[in-house]
């Protein structure tokens, strides 16, 4: 099953301190590889380990875990390469002291080599008929330490269970006496050994040790486990410290990147992959989807599979995206949005809305006990949705540098703009006609004399100007042009050059007679629209009571959607905003309108 089945095993049982370690030259020899099978996506992976199969790169790191972020991820470097028996080995010079610590604790054992394959020999499996890959040339490029080697072989050499090759090995005798065998308590030993350090557990071992199985089987049973652990989904979607749900990771990488972005401190969550370049979060995403052979690709290798493969990595730049958008288009939105009535369109067909009058007053009951049935009027109003939208792109270049500046900054004028969209929309109901507003389903204007809701002489927002808007909403009816429905202001929207008129006139006196009172201080709330003309001022009464403007998104795409593809006429990655908005008037009796004094 593996080339360490070829050959007789010799073990020995060791202290945790490798017995190779040199902690003063910070030195410790190593098994780089055995050359054993490892299973990937589709196929067996191994590596052909003679001389003439290997080359060696002039310079090779020593890192952590094939991370290759930082200078910060180097631990060393690897020298005195050399193949002894089946297996190369070579001399760790680790340069880390935390590392060196770790190694000398015991705590770190694992080896793993990161290469690239020049040549590959494709087989079946004689007894499987599994596919089998082996990489007859390759160039060595980096070691790493890691927690779980693929190779169970490649190890610290001088550990406990370091297996130790000989081809046709003799042992040695001093004596004229037999070698000295295991007892059945040190077999025990060992075996209990192999599963911590494979991460197998005391059950394993349990099992093994109540067969009364040689340190031999319970190495190959310990290698066939590892083998079927590593082609399971799960133990290639290790992200950070631990596996966790990959939702939840793609959850807190994007959070990570749009904070990287932003600046804005992460969640104890997202902060572990603040670190995280954009490579690494590519590789990451490669490694959960099953991907072969990432440890060793470059960072623009990185990127470029994981744009083209079904990796989660678009989604993962998409959704980063939004978290600068959603943001932005909140920041600007328009007042006219907080007194308007929110809704949501199933599709793009005009939206109708059926205005139900009130019952007026109930009728006196006859002396016969009749009781009759009220009437109501109705009125229908309607608009439709329309869609609005733009482009961006990232480019090739900027990923490539992990420069996230212009994406932030792209991301965050498409939601403004999209909110300026909106506001757009919502401002041109109210100038329509000249300020008259929308055409009604009585066939008159928003802002009518028949209405009862537009001033007859324009004026600044004062004490008395504002008591006769309250007093026409007061005054508006019912559909049936009888019954007052008392429509209680809520909101004054006013122009820029007003906002200080505004607030001098809603802010609290300190009245020394009672006509000094201020009426309205506490009771309207400003709204300051600077897209309205200048002079310009209306009432609105509470949307959730009495609404006047509406506005709706499509059901299934409810404010900016981002979407992204591969670019086509640019090297990169193209993102598209698209909106689907719509606003109309539903309403005349709970808005009020003064054209202002700039009017007269």
């Amino acid at each position: 099953m593996s080339t360490l089945a070829a050959v007789d095993l010799l073990t020995r049982s060791l202290a945790l301190r490798p017995e190779t370690l040199n902690v003063k030259d910070g030195t410790v020899d190593v098994v780089l590889t055995t050359g054993a099978p490892v299973r990937r996506a589709g196929f067996i992976e191994r590596l052909a380990v003679g001389p003439e199969n290997v080359t060696i790169a002039a310079r090779v790191p020593l890192l952590d875990a094939h991370r290759q972020t930082s200078i910060k991820d180097i631990k060393g470097r690897v020298a005195n390469v050399r193949h002894e028996a089946g297996q190369i080995v070579a001399t760790l010079h680790v340069t880390d002291p935390e590392a060196l610590a770790a190694i000398e604790r015991g705590d770190v054992t694992g080896v793993s080599v990161g290469y690239r394959v020049a040549a590959w020999a494709e087989a079946r499996d004689p007894r499987t008929g599994e596919r089998t890959r082996t990489a007859t040339k390759w160039e060595l490029i980096e070691a790493s330490l890691v927690p779980v080697p693929a190779d169970p072989a490649a190890i610290i050499r001088g550990t406990a269970l370091d297996p130790q090759t000989v081809e046709n090995p003799t042992p040695e005798v001093t004596s004229g006496e037999p070698p000295p065998t295991q007892t059945r308590a040190q077999i025990n030993a060992e075996i209990r050994s192999l599963a911590t350090t494979a991460g197998l557990g005391g059950s394993f071992a349990d099992g093994l040790i109540d067969r009364e199985a040689t340190v031999e089987q319970a190495r190959s049973a310990a290698f066939e486990q590892m083998q079927r652990r590593s082609a399971q989904p799960i133990s290639t979607a290790r992200v950070g410290p631990s596996s966790e749900d990959p939702a939840e990771v793609q959850t807190r990488m994007a959070e990570a990147l749009a904070c990287r972005m932003s600046g804005a401190a992460p969640s104890d969550q997202a902060r572990p992959y603040m670190s995280m370049a954009l490579s690494d979060m590519a590789r990451a995403a490669l490694i959960r989807r099953g991907e072969a052979g990432v440890g060793m690709l470059s960072r623009e290798e990185l990127l470029t599979r994981a744009m083209h493969t079904t990796s989660d990595f678009p989604l993962l730049l998409q959704g980063a995206g939004n978290r600068i958008l959603l943001p932005a288009y909140q920041a600007a939105s328009s007042p006219l949005k907080t007194l308007a009535r929110q809704t949501t369109a199933d599709d793009f067909r005009p939206v109708s809305l059926i205005r139900m009058g009130e019952f007026g007053k109930l009728k006196k009951v006859t002396e016969a006990g009749e009781i009759k049935a009220l009437t109501t009027g109705e009125a229908a109003e309607g608009y439709s949705l329309e869609t609005f939208g733009g482009i961006f792109n990232l480019s090739r270049k900027a990923m490539i540098n992990d420069d996230l500046g212009t994406f932030s900054r792209w991301a965050a004028m498409m939601g403004r703009a999209a909110a300026e969209t909106e506001a757009d929309q919502l401002v041109q109901l109210l100038r329509e006609a000249n300020g008259a507003g929308p055409v009604m389903g009585d066939g008159k204007r928003l802002f009518h004399a028949d209405h009862g809701n537009v001033a007859a002489a324009g004026a600044d927002p004062t004490v008395d100007s504002l008591s006769e808007a309250r007093q026409a909403l007061r005054r508006q009816t019912g559909l049936d042009g009888e019954s007052p429905i008392n429509a209680a202001p809520k909101y004054l929207v006013v122009a820029a050059d007003l906002e200080t008129k505004a607030e001098q006139v809603l802010t609290a006196l300190s009245a020394t007679t009672v006509g000094e009172t201020n009426p309205f201080s506490g009771k309207l709330t400003l709204a300051v629209e600077p897209r309205l003309p200048d002079g310009d001022w209306y009432v609105f009464a509470d949307p959730a009571i009495l609404p006047v403007l509406e506005y709706a998104y499509l059901s299934s795409a409810q404010g900016p959607q981002m979407a992204s593809r591969d670019g086509w006429d640019v090297l990169g990655r193209e993102f598209r905003v698209v909106l689907d908005f719509g606003c109309g008037a539903v309403d005349w009796r709970g808005a009020y309108r003064n054209p202002g004094a700039a009017d007269l």
